[in-house]
């Protein structure tokens, strides 16, 4: 298997003389599934197109990496790269990292902030005429106007700020192909402006020119002005209710957003005022099909960084991952602070256990592999196969969660189908240990239904966890619980009860790490001194995992912080907001 080229010698050696597509990402070149860029590259390659990729290209010189592949022949793609760049880059304390996991070595300063923004503007001064199109989750979660915690001001959609052509928000490979495809018939970028689950931004005398014919048959609703929503937090507020329960729709609406005025509008394209622009967010494309996930993770991953970083160190975000295999998108989950909803989508897309399987074999094949698999999950551990049961009834659903604050009857819950596949990856000849590393959700054992599902909490407990399992209760009292979209701790300390029941049961000597968030939205001090009796009172040991609330755009809990409401409610929420607050509350974790 050979990798996609990154550099001239490789175009050269290939015999290409031009490329389709040019990725242009901020991480580092591994090829393997959990990296965007390769993802979309070899779906890309799937289908027929020549693509190279650009990873992490020199932003401060004469922009010599940006020209060194050449001018592709239909656009350019940008992604910031698997992690949002400032998340990245800075801590909740707003200091710079020292690290990059998506780097070889760790190292830092192969990015620049806001990298989605930076590239493009480059690539749009070297290239005026070449479209680019934006990915990634600094791109997805920036679509429209958001909070931006590090500038500590409302911005508008990145789409703006970079003056990028398209974007495609959430798991896109397939929509980037239908574009590709488009392109190379000869359509311009302006003939997909219905392309599902893209973005763009228009003049009021484009949208109004192909109402008729592109937009008016779609559902479309009007949010506030970008510049409205920066005098008057409230709209902020009720921009993100309508944002997030169209997200959460498997047939959503149509967005649309005017920077300057004020538009609220059912039907109709009757727009005042001057020319300006517009940012379109188009509805979701539906969830994956089984068959189409399988597609992707199929693709001729070498699994392996590019050997050209041989000499320069591992990568820690692909160490971390290197024997594990993903098994899901998406989480129904709907924590407040969580942006996986808003990009993977709510609805837990599954792979058939065949490509898993498959998957499986070309782990255990690894030159490096001695019989540790490290996870067999995804956003969330015990979500395969859960969906709902009547599809009609999900397909306008706009329920932020499944499960919270009570589970839906209409959801499917049953672990057999992944106990089943766990017990095949356990009993692969090669493997000798399999660890279950991604986060449980205990409120998925129910116990008022009739199988709450216990067997495969202690199916885990016995078998997959590797010393160590964690969870992540964030916090104990139940108002901050209730904000968070979290079930009551209540729930923890029966999971934490069974956890250490079945150790005894098993002669087993493990620890359940419990992750909390100090500072969240609604959390008051007395809060902090009432979490950390409790922990006491049930003799749990000083939490080692614990971290300081970051607001990241488009979750409900930022949209708490920056407009100090509840937009759902429209109730005042209190936020700590300055470093003295969120230090005072963090370190009432350690004064037990």
């Amino acid at each position: 298997m050979a990798f996609l080229p990154i550099t001239k010698d490789e175009l050269i050696n290939l015999g290409w003389d031009w490329v389709d597509v040019i990725i242009v990402t901020g991480d580092a070149y591994v090829d393997h599934p959990a990296f965007g860029a390769a993802v979309i590259g070899r779906m890309l390659e799937y289908h027929g197109f020549r693509v190279a990729l650009l990873p992490q290209p020199n932003w401060r010189d004469d922009g010599r990496d940006f020209i060194k592949l050449g001018k592709p022949r239909l656009f350019f793609g940008v992604t910031a790269g698997a992690m949002d760049s400032m998340v990245n880059h800075y801590t909740a304390h707003k200091r710079l990292r020292s690290n990059d996991a998506y780097t070889p070595d760790g190292k830092s300063g192969f990015r620049p902030d806001y990298p989605t923004i930076v590239y493009t503007k480059l690539l749009k001064q070297l290239y005026p005429d070449t479209p680019v199109i934006l990915g990634g989750i600094e791109a997805s979660l920036r679509r429209l106007t958001h909070y931006d915690y590090w500038q500590d001001k409302l911005l508008p959609s990145i789409l703006v700020q970079s003056e990028a052509d398209m974007l495609v928000y959430g798991m896109g490979e397939h929509t980037i192909v239908k574009i590709a495809q488009a392109l190379a018939r000869g359509k311009s970028l302006q003939t997909q402006y219905n392309t599902a689950q893209t973005a763009f931004m228009v003049t009021r005398e484009t949208l109004e020119q192909n109402w008729d014919t592109t937009f008016k048959n779609t559902p479309t609703h009007w949010l506030h002005a970008h510049a409205a929503c920066v005098q008057d937090k409230r709209k902020q507020a009720e921009n993100f209710v309508i944002f997030e329960q169209e997200s959460n729709k498997i047939q959503s609406q149509r967005l649309i957003q005017p920077l300057l005025q004020d538009i609220r509008q059912e039907t109709g394209m009757s727009c005042p005022n001057a020319d300006q622009s517009y940012v379109v967010i188009n509805p979701s494309a539906p969830p994956f099909t089984e068959q189409q996930m399988d597609e992707s993770f199929d693709l001729p991953y070498t699994r392996l960084p590019h050997p050209k970083y041989r000499k320069r160190g591992v990568v820690p975000a692909y160490e971390m991952i290197r024997h594990s295999i993903n098994i899901h998108r998406g989480c129904f989950g709907g924590c407040a602070f969580c942006t996986i909803s808003a990009h993977q989508g709510k609805h837990s897309v599954c792979r058939s256990e065949q490509s898993i399987l498959k998957e499986l074999d070309n782990v255990v094949a690894m030159d490096d592999f001695k019989g540790h698999i490290t996870d067999v999950g995804g956003p969330t551990a015990n979500m395969y196969k859960m969906n709902g049961m009547t599809q009609s009834q999900c397909t306008l659903c706009s329920r932020y969660s499944c499960i919270h604050p009570k589970i839906c009857p209409n959801l499917h819950i049953d672990h057999k189908p992944l106990i089943a596949l766990y017990e095949k990856v356990r009993h692969h000849p090669k493997v000798k240990k399999l660890s279950i590393g991604s986060g449980i959700r205990y409120d998925l054992f129910d116990n008022e239904s009739p199988n709450p599902d216990w067997d495969y909490a202690e199916y885990v407990i016995r078998y997959c966890v590797s010393g160590r399992l964690k969870v992540a209760p964030e916090h104990t009292e139940l108002h901050v619980l209730n904000l968070l979209r979290k079930p009551s701790f209540d729930r923890f300390v029966q999971f934490k009860n069974f956890f250490d029941t079945c150790n005894r049961r098993h002669s087993l000597r493990q620890q359940l790490i419990p992750y909390f968030i100090s500072s969240l939205p609604g959390c008051h001090i007395d809060d902090m001194y009432r979490l950390a009796s409790t922990l006491k009172q049930i003799g749990h040991p000083t939490p080692e995992t614990v971290q300081d609330f970051t607001p990241t755009p488009m979750t409900l809990a930022t949209e708490m912080y920056y407009t100090g409401l509840n937009p759902y409610t429209m109730t005042p929420v209190a936020c700590a907001r300055t470093d003295k607050e969120k230090q005072a509350q963090k370190q009432i974790f350690f004064r037990r």
